[in-house]
């Protein structure tokens, strides 16, 4: 879109202040979903973020639009002081234009970095599960939308498709030997049987206001300062599916399996612990060998160890 088109569409909306004019645009981070811009004044800066009918980086893959009223309706339900700090202003929203107006938060960086460091700040991990609680704990209102298409498109790519025979998509393309090592994980008629029962609660109305996607790619940090953004999976689900999937990115990045465990007792709320280790072995095994790839550089032998760590952890219940 021209400056001056945009210039004007923010104007009309009074999004702009007077007489502000637009400089420059440039891109808003790595983003994997939406169209993420920076938009630059004479004045300021701040972010827009809209959704489209697919995914932005894999456009054949369809997405629902509504996806970014989600994340509105999340950011809404949050009113609590202690996370505000956790969060990005919005500074407004059009719904019929799917479009989402708001603050740069300046130089943060994702903190997907963990899988190439391998540990993580303990000040940080606080954190991350203080704004975590805080969030399950928030009051969210009755009518928060179902996202049920997001939740189905997320529901294949981590419960269905990762544990398909011929899902059409060759591991071997990632990493060689890959494929092989999946094998007996998408053949494991056991394994697969518990998988399409977390899938099926994934899918059922629960009471609790969920992230959705609490994992590297969400939380931002700057400095000494945590942000969290994304939530565009959000929904009322279980407070272990969250907890599970950020104890199985933890795992996946340092490779220490006790995540669980000291997630388990760090994390104040009421959770079932044998149901966030199932939920972080769906994940671990997902991100390994699912088609939803995270920026990690492991050796066939360290994944061949996280995926039967991932084994063990889901048929140990």
């Amino acid at each position: 879109m021209p400056i001056e088109t945009l210039q004007a569409f923010l104007a009309e909306r009074q999004w702009l202040q007077p007489n502000e004019k637009i400089d420059r645009l440039s891109k808003a981070g790595e983003g994997n979903m939406n169209v993420v811009l920076k938009v630059h004044t004479d004045q300021r800066s701040f972010v827009l973020k809209q959704s489209r009918e697919y995914v932005q980086k894999y456009q054949d893959i369809s997405a629902p639009i509504e996806r970014i009223a989600v994340e509105h309706a999340f950011y809404s339900a949050l009113k609590h002081q202690d996370l505000q700090k956790h969060l990005p202003k919005i500074l407004g929203f059009d719904k019929d234009a799917y479009l989402l107006y708001m603050e740069d938060l300046g130089d943060c960086k994702d903190m997907t970095y963990l899988y190439h460091q391998r540990n993580i700040d303990q000040r940080q991990l606080n954190t991350l599960v203080e704004v975590l609680h805080k969030i399950h704990s928030s009051k969210a209102p009755k009518d928060f939308p179902e996202n049920m298409e997001m939740r189905q498109l997320n529901h294949q790519h981590i419960f269905v498709l990762p544990f398909m025979e011929d899902n059409g998509f060759s591991l071997d393309t990632v990493q060689q030997g890959l494929q092989g090592l999946a094998a007996p994980y998408k053949s494991n008629p056991e394994l697969k049987s518990v998988i399409s029962e977390l899938g099926k609660k994934y899918l059922s109305q629960g009471d609790t206001l969920l992230h959705g996607d609490y994992y590297p790619g969400s939380w931002m940090s700057k400095n000494e300062e945590i942000f969290v953004l994304d939530p565009e999976f959000g929904f009322l689900g279980f407070p272990e599916f969250d907890l599970g999937v950020m104890a199985a990115h933890l795992i996946i990045a340092t490779h220490d399996a006790t995540f669980v465990e000291s997630l388990s007792k760090t994390y104040p709320g009421k959770h079932d612990k044998p149901l966030v280790a199932q939920i972080a072995s769906v994940e671990i095994m997902r991100r390994l060998i699912g088609l939803a790839q995270l920026p990690l550089e492991r050796s066939i032998e360290e994944k061949e160890s996280l995926l039967a760590l991932a084994e063990k952890l889901i048929l140990s219940k």
